[in-house]
């Protein structure tokens, strides 16, 4: 394969970033709507400082298979990722779930709002989602079938086939003797999921053939397990005030994690490996698919 050619990734991710943000901002009305108080919870968590990652993904990959501009039709399904990705932190830090009481170096959304205005707003940020995704006014030029497709694989991956069914693994395996096979599985449905359907969604979105979507979905299901396995060690010896929010969580509620089972240096070694194989998987594709070879590795890397 030929030489990536020079890729600024940080100025990637911060335009591309920015983009969404402003149709994150578009999108979600504001206190100006009733209840003004559950729109006030919506945004506080939407806009509390998120790398915006499977947006970012969901673009990326729409460029791989050949989308050669930046159309806006695209940032309605991006935008929608990022709701239905905010609902589940909100979800995920209750009492009830993984009790946190920070996310992003901000106090979580129960701590803010109560628990029952959390959980509606997380509810209301999932709803949101499939309504934005439906807005065939925002979307046009987009084939009807493609924009069908999409909306199935995403109510599939984050329901309790994907997501949520994984985080319900999570939580019944707290406390419970390691299993490589169900910690796989676990990740594999609580992060991959998404990330997986992310890009095919861009991929779709832009009229990507049945062989692009396969590359791009080998490539999300290894990258999704190395976000993973980096979080995981993260919660281990990451700095809490890059992170934002408290470490050493999993072991305190004796959850199912790669350094747990296998070791930090093992975990590590795996997470490398991984990237290299999912770097790979996109050889059929040529230099359009640079951001998400910087983006595997960036995965890797991050320390918050």
């Amino acid at each position: 394969m030929n030489p990536e050619p020079a890729f600024d990734l940080n100025a990637y991710l911060k335009e591309r970033k920015q983009r969404i943000d402003e149709a994150l901002d578009r999108y979600l009305p504001g206190e100006e709507k009733s209840p003004a108080e559950l729109f006030k919870a919506m945004r506080y968590s939407l806009f509390a400082g998120g790398k915006r990652i499977r947006p970012i993904l969901c673009l990326a990959a729409a460029e791989t298979v050949g989308q050669s501009a930046f159309p806006d039709a695209l940032l309605p399904v991006a935008c929608a990722l990022e709701y239905i990705h905010t609902y589940s932190l909100i979800h995920d830090d209750l009492p009830a779930m993984d009790n946190d009481d920070y996310r992003r170096g901000n106090p979580t959304s129960h701590k803010v709002f109560g628990e029952a205005l959390a959980i509606l707003a997380g509810d209301a940020l999932l709803t949101e989602a499939f309504s934005l995704m439906a807005r065939v006014d925002l979307q046009v030029g987009l084939a009807a079938e493609n924009r069908l497709r999409v909306i199935s694989e995403i109510a599939t991956a984050a329901g309790a086939f994907g997501m949520v069914g994984g985080q319900v693994d999570d939580v019944q395996s707290e406390g419970k003797p390691g299993n490589l096979d169900l910690l796989n599985q676990i990740h594999a449905r609580k992060t991959g999921a998404m990330i997986v359907v992310s890009l095919r969604a861009g991929a779709i979105l832009a009229g990507g053939t049945e062989s692009d979507l396969s590359a791009l979905t080998d490539y999300g299901h290894k990258i999704g397990l190395v976000f993973q396995i980096a979080d995981d060690i993260l919660n281990v010896e990451g700095d809490r005030e890059l992170l934002g929010k408290n470490t050493g969580s999993d072991a305190t509620r004796g959850k199912m994690t790669f350094p747990n089972l296998l070791g930090l240096e093992y975990s590590r070694q795996k997470a490398f490996s991984l990237v290299e194989e999912a770097i790979s998987d996109l050889d059929v594709f040529d230099s359009r698919a640079t951001p998400l070879r910087r983006l595997a590795r960036y995965f890797v890397e991050r320390r918050f």
